[in-house]
C-alpha cells in the first residue's frame, strides 16, 4: 500500500487576523484562542448545507472578554465575527469565513433568579435543557421549546428569535426577554431593557454609539410605524431579524433594542447575557396522540383541535414515523403510539393540553374524544384513532421522538439526503394543507422524496426535500427550489422563514422586507455596526456599503465531499453520514452519549467533530493526490518502527481527535443517523499507524488476550509483581498505563474446578434433544474471566441453582481491544478463528450466553463488519436476553433496594437491558431502580492509560460519583466490567453483578 502523504491544508490566516490575534494574546483577554486546522474544521459547518472554514475560533470565558474582542477589532477594521452556540443553525447562520467566537465553553452560568417576579438571569452559552434543569426544582420552565433543546445555548436562541412547540401559547424566544446585555462592534456594552420613548430620544442627541443606533430606530421603528404594519403578515411567527414592529411599544410608548438584536443571527453585537421571564410548569398535562390515515388528514383536522383551545399541535408524517419505527428511540414510545388494527397509520398529531385544573383539562380532553369517537366511527376526516397519557414522564418521550425526527430524517437510505434549506415556511394555519399540497406538488415535479414534520398550530411545517448535492445538478434545485417556495409562501400569505432565521437566504430579504423597509434595516445595521464586522452578509448589510449578502448558491460541504473518491468514501461511510444535527452536543451528563465531548467541551471530540476530520482528511488525501487504490484498511500493517511524530502533518490533528474518544459506541445508537466513531477510528489508527510509530502500550492492550491467560497460571506471583512500586512506575513512565487491573486469585480454573462444567464437544453432541435444553454454553471472555473470575463463578453456580447445566467454553479471543486500538489486520484473524470455534459450537444448537455484554456485542457487530458472510451464523445471547427467555418465578428475599448503574454500550445497543434486568429482579421478588448514568469514563482500557487518565477521573464525575455517594455499597448493582473496575479504584470497593446477588440469594 502506498505510503500516505503528508497532508497540509492551505493557511487561510490572513495576516490581518494573524497581526489581530496576536494584539489579542497580548491584552486582558483571558479565554482561549485556537488556531489550528482541527479546531477551525469543528466550526467549519453547523445544521445547514454549508461549509465555511474559519480564521480563528475565540473562546471568551466571560463579559470583559467579549469586550477586548469588539475594541480591539476597531484597530483591524478588516477583521469579522460570528457568535457560536450550539451550533445548531440550519441555514448557515453562525458560518463565517472570519472568526468564530463561541460562547458555550465557559459562558454558561445561571446568574441570578426571582421566583416572586418570575425571572431568571443567564450567560449566553447556558444550554436551554440545562436552564429548565435548574428552573424544575423552582417549579419554573423557560417555554420556547425548539427540537435541538439539549444543546441549543440561550444566546443561539436569543439570535435567532427560536420558538417551536406551543408558540401559539408561549410565543417566541423574543417575548420572554426581558433585558439584555449585548456587546456591540467597538466594544460599547449594551444593556438593554424598555425605555420610555422621551428617554431614548433624549440619548439620540448624544454622539455616542448607543446614541447614534436610538436615533436611528427613533427614524425606522417610531416614524415609519404604519408602513411596517402594514408590511408584515400577521401571523404567530412572522418574522425573525430585525423586529421593526415590536422594537416600539405604541401602548406603553417604549422602545426596547433587545427585540432587535433578538433574531439579528449576531449581526448586530454580541449577546452575553440575558434576563428572562419564566413560565411556571402547569400542574397537569395531558397528551392526545391522534392517528389518521393520512398525513394530509392530519394537516386538514388541525385547525379543529386549534379551536377547541389546545395549548399546541405538533405533526409528523410516515415518512418520520417510519425512520422512528427502526430507531432506538421506538422502544421508549412503541406502547404510547401503538398502531391501529387493520389501518394504515400515515400520520399523527400530538395535540397537548394544559392546565392548572385538572377537572378542566379532563372536560376538554372529554369533549376532544367525544368528537373523535364520532369521527372513528363515520370515518370521516381520516381519524382512525387515538390514545391519550395524562403522565408527564410518558409525554417526554413522545416529544423525545417528535424532536428527533429532524435528526432520523438523514437516517434515509441511498446518497439522496433530506435537506434543510427551505422547511420551515410559515402560513396562516387555515392556508396550511392547501400550501402543503402545492408544495408538495412542486417537489413531486422534480422526483423528490421528502419528510414532513411540525408546528400545525403556528402553521410552520419542516419540508426536507432528499438531495444528493455531491451532483452539481441537483445542487442546482437548492436554488430552484428556493426561488419557487418563496413564490409559493407569498401566494398564501406566508413567508419563507418561520423559525429558523435566514442565514444563507439572506439574498430574500430585500424582497421580503421591500425597498423602502430594507433601506430602513441596513441603516439601523450601519448604526449598530458601521464597519460590518458583526457576521457580515446575514439578512442585511451596513446602508451606503457595497457589502454583498450571502447566497444560497454559497459554497456547501457537497463541494468538498464530492472530489473525495467514491472508494474512499465507501470505507469511512459512517462519517460521511453525519448531517451535523449535532445531537452528540447533548448537554446531559447521564446520557451516555459522547462523555469525551463532555468533559473537554471541544467540539472536535464530539462525533459530529470526529466525523468532519475524517471528511476532510479524505479531502486532503485526495488533494495531495493520494487518488489510487482504495484505503484498504486491512491492508495497512501495524509497525512499532514507524516515523516518529515530528512533523506537521494534518494527520497527527485527526489523529488527536480520534485518541480521545473512548470507543463507548454510545454515538452508534444515539445519534439519529448512527455515526459510528468506534469504526471509522479503528480504521483511521489502522492507516495512520502504518506510517508512524505506535506507543508501546498499544501493543500491550491489543494482546492482553494472549497475555491474560498465560499470567492467570500463576495470578498471585503477577499480582505481587503488578502492586510493586518501581513496577507501576515504570508501567506509567515507559509504557503510559497507570492503576494496573490485578489478576482473580484464585483464578477462574482454581474457582470452577468443583462445578462440574467441563467442556466436552463430543459428549455434548451425544445428548438428547431433551437433555441438550437443559445445558448452558457460558463464552468466556478476557476480563470476567482472568481479571473478575468471581462473576463467571458465581453465573455457573445460578445457572446450576435454577436446573441447568453450565458449561464453560474455552477460552477464545473475543478480540475488542485489537479492534479498539487499530489493529485491525489481527482483529480480522482473531475474528475468524473465534468464528469457527463458535460456528462448531452452535451446531450443538444448545444456548450460548456471554457474562459481559459489551463483548457479546463485538460478536455481532464488529465481527459482520470486518468478516461479512464469513462470520457464519452463531449466536451468543447476553445474560438478560437468555434469563428473559426462562420462568424463573424465584422467592428471593432481601432487605436491599437495589439500583442498576447499567454499562453504556449495553444499553444504547441493547435498550431493553435495563428493564430485562428490573423485570428479571421483579419476577424473583426483589426491587431493582434503573439509575441514569453517562458513562464511567474506563470505557476498556482508556481509564488505564496516563494521558487519558485525568479525563476518565472527570468522566466518571459528571454522573457517577453523585449517584454512589447518594447509595450504600450494598445497593449498587454494575453491569460492565470497566465500570466495576472504576468504581473500585475510585471508590474503593467493588459493585455486585446483578447476577452475583441472584447467585448469593439463592437457596
Amino acid at each position: 500500500m502506498t505510503a500516505l502523504p503528508k497532508l497540509s491544508p492551505e493557511n487561510t490566516i490572513s495576516k490581518d487576523v494573524s497581526v489581530y490575534l496576536d494584539t489579542l494574546k497580548n491584552s486582558k483577554y483571558k479565554g482561549d484562542i485556537e488556531i489550528t486546522y482541527s479546531s477551525r474544521m469543528a466550526v467549519a459547518t453547523d445544521n445547514s448545507i454549508y461549509q465555511k472554514v474559519p480564521q480563528a475560533v475565540l473562546h471568551p470565558k466571560k463579559l470583559e472578554d467579549l469586550v477586548v474582542i469588539a475594541e480591539l477589532a476597531t484597530e483591524n477594521p478588516m477583521v469579522s465575527f460570528s457568535a457560536r452556540g450550539g451550533g445548531t443553525g440550519t441555514n448557515g447562520q453562525s458560518l463565517t469565513p472570519g472568526i468564530v467566537v463561541d460562547t458555550s465553553r465557559y459562558m454558561k452560568k445561571i446568574l441570578e433568579i426571582n421566583t416572586q417576579e418570575g425571572w431568571v438571569k443567564v450567560q449566553s452559552g447556558v444550554v436551554k435543557d440545562a436552564l429548565n434543569d435548574y428552573l424544575r426544582p423552582y417549579g419554573f420552565f423557560f417555554s420556547p421549546d425548539l427540537s435541538t433543546s439539549n444543546r441549543a445555548t440561550i444566546g443561539g436562541m436569543i439570535s435567532t428569535d427560536a420558538s417551536g412547540q406551543g408558540s401559539l401559547v408561549y410565543g417566541k424566544t423574543s417575548d420572554h426577554l426581558l433585558s439584555l446585555t449585548a456587546v456591540l462592534a467597538g466594544g460599547e456594552v449594551l444593556r438593554s431593557e424598555p425605555v420610555p420613548l422621551d428617554t431614548a430620544k433624549s440619548m439620540a442627541d448624544s454622539p455616542s454609539s448607543l446614541g447614534k443606533i436610538y436615533k436611528q430606530v427613533i427614524a425606522t421603528c417610531v416614524e415609519q410605524r404604519q408602513a411596517i404594519i402594514d408590511k408584515f403578515p400577521r401571523l404567530n411567527r412572522f418574522l425573525t431579524g430585525y423586529d421593526l414592529e415590536h422594537a416600539f411599544d405604541s401602548h406603553s410608548n417604549t422602545i426596547d433594542l433587545g427585540r432587535l438584536v433578538a433574531g439579528a443571527e449576531g449581526s448586530l453585537g454580541f449577546i452575553a447575557e440575558a434576563k428572562l421571564n419564566i413560565t411556571p410548569i402547569p400542574s397537569h398535562t395531558a397528551l392526545v396522540n391522534v392517528k389518521y390515515d393520512k398525513f394530509e388528514s392530519a394537516l386538514r383536522h388541525a385547525p379543529s383541535m386549534i379551536a377547541a383551545n389546545a395549548t399546541s399541535v405538533e405533526t409528523v408524517d410516515s415518512k418520520v414515523l417510519g425512520l422512528a419505527r427502526s430507531d432506538i428511540i421506538w422502544h421508549s414510545v412503541s406502547d404510547l403510539i401503538q398502531n391501529v388494527p387493520d389501518k394504515t397509520m400515515d400520520g399523527l398529531n400530538m395535540v397537548e393540553y394544559n392546565s392548572e385544573d385538572e377537572a378542566d383539562i379532563r372536560a376538554r380532553i372529554d369533549e376532544l374524544c367525544t368528537r373523535l369517537d364520532s369521527e372513528i366511527q363515520s370515518e370521516t376526516n381520516g381519524v382512525i384513532g387515538y390514545q391519550i397519557t395524562y403522565d408527564k414522564a410518558e409525554i417526554k418521550k413522545i416529544y423525545a421522538m417528535r424532536k428527533k425526527a429532524v435528526g432520523l430524517l438523514g437516517k434515509t437510505e441511498g446518497s439522496k439526503k433530506p435537506l434543510a434549506f427551505a422547511e420551515d415556511t410559515a402560513v396562516p394555519p387555515e392556508n396550511l394543507a392547501d400550501f402543503i399540497m402545492e408544495f408538495r406538488a412542486l417537489l413531486d415535479a422534480y422526483g423528490l422524496q421528502y419528510g414532513m414534520f411540525g408546528h400545525v398550530d403556528a402553521g410552520v411545517l419542516h419540508v426536507r426535500p432528499a438531495l444528493d448535492l455531491c451532483d452539481p445538478e441537483q445542487e442546482k434545485l437548492v436554488n430552484t427550489i428556493s426561488d419557487q417556495v418563496v413564490a409559493l409562501v407569498a401566494k398564501y400569505g406566508g413567508l419563507m422563514w418561520g423559525e429558523h432565521g435566514k442565514g444563507y437566504r439572506s439574498e430574500y430579504a430585500p424582497a421580503f422586507f421591500g425597498p423602502a423597509l430594507y433601506d430602513e434595516i441596513c441603516k439601523i445595521k450601519a448604526a449598530f455596526d458601521p464597519l460590518n464586522q458583526m457576521n457580515p452578509g446575514k439578512i442585511c448589510t451596513p446602508y451606503g456599503t457595497d457589502a454583498q449578502l450571502v447566497k444560497v448558491s454559497d459554497v456547501k460541504r457537497a463541494t468538498y465531499d464530492r472530489e473525495i473518491p467514491i472508494a474512499f468514501k465507501d470505507t469511512f461511510a459512517p462519517a460521511m453520514s453525519c448531517n451535523g444535527n449535532g445531537l452528540c452536543f447533548n448537554y446531559d451528563t447521564s446520557s451516555p452519549m459522547c462523555p469525551s465531548s463532555k468533559v473537554t467541551s471541544d467540539r472536535r471530540h464530539s462525533p459530529k467533530g470526529r466525523a468532519g476530520l475524517i471528511r476532510e482528511w479524505l479531502y486532503q488525501l485526495k488533494k495531495a493526490g493520494y487518488d489510487k487504490g482504495d484505503l484498504d484498511y486491512k491492508s495497512f500493517k501495524p509497525s512499532f518502527f514507524g516515523e516518529a511524530r515530528n512533523d506537521d502533518d494534518f494527520s497527527h490533528e485527526v489523529f488527536d481527535a480520534m485518541n480521545g474518544c473512548l470507543a463507548c459506541k454510545s454515538c452508534t445508537n444515539q445519534c439519529p443517523v448512527n455515526v459510528d466513531v468506534p469504526d471509522f477510528r479503528a480504521k483511521f489508527l489502522a492507516i495512520y499507524y502504518a506510517k508512524y510509530k505506535r506507543p508501546l502500550k498499544d501493543f500491550f492492550v491489543a494482546n492482553v488476550e494472549r497475555l491474560a491467560p498465560i499470567m492467570a497460571r500463576a495470578p498471585a506471583l503477577f499480582n505481587v509483581f503488578l502492586k510493586a512500586t518501581p513496577v507501576k512506575w515504570a508501567l506509567d513512565k515507559w509504557v503510559g498505563y497507570v492503576d494496573a487491573p490485578l489478576l482473580s486469585s484464585p483464578n477462574i480454573y482454581a474457582r470452577i474446578s468443583s462445578l462440574d462444567c467441563d467442556y466436552n464437544f463430543d459428549a455434548l453432541n451425544r445428548l438428547s434433544d431433551t437433555d441438550k435444553q437443559k445445558h448452558v454454553l457460558v463464552v468466556q471472555d478476557p476480563f470476567t474471566s482472568f481479571y473478575d473470575a468471581e462473576l463467571v463463578e458465581k453465573t455457573l453456580i445460578f445457572l446450576r441453582k435454577i436446573g441447568k447445566k453450565p458449561v464453560l467454553l474455552p477460552f477464545s479471543p473475543n478480540g475488542k481491544p485489537q479492534h479498539v486500538k487499530g489493529f485491525l489486520h489481527a482483529f480480522e484473524q482473531t475474528a475468524k478463528t473465534t468464528s469457527q470455534f463458535l460456528n462448531k459450537v452452535a451446531a450443538l444448537d444448545i444456548a450460548m450466553i456471554g457474562v459481559d455484554a459489551s463483548l457479546v456485542l463485538c460478536y455481532r457487530d464488529e465481527y459482520s463488519k470486518i468478516l461479512g458472510t464469513e462470520r457464519g451464523n452463531f449466536k451468543v445471547d447476553t445474560l438478560t436476553e437468555w434469563l428473559c427467555t426462562q420462568d424463573l418465578s424465584l422467592s428471593l428475599r432481601s432487605n436491599i433496594s437495589y439500583k442498576l448503574l447499567a454499562h453504556c454500550t449495553e444499553k444504547t445497543s441493547l435498550p431493553k437491558s435495563e428493564q430485562q434486568w428490573a423485570k428479571i429482579f421483579a419476577s424473583c421478588g426483589l426491587a431493582l431502580e434503573q439509575i441514569s448514568v453517562g458513562c464511567c469514563g474506563m470505557a476498556g482500557t482508556y481509564g488505564h492509560e496516563s494521558e487519558h487518565l485525568e479525563n476518565s477521573k472527570g468522566i466518571y464525575n459528571l454522573s457517577w460519583q453523585q449517584q454512589l455517594a447518594q447509595s450504600a455499597q450494598a445497593q449498587v448493582l454494575v453491569t460492565g466490567y470497566s465500570c466495576r473496575s472504576q468504581v473500585k479504584r475510585l471508590e474503593g470497593f467493588r459493585p455486585k453483578h446483578p447476577i452475583e446477588v441472584l447467585a448469593d440469594l439463592c437457596d
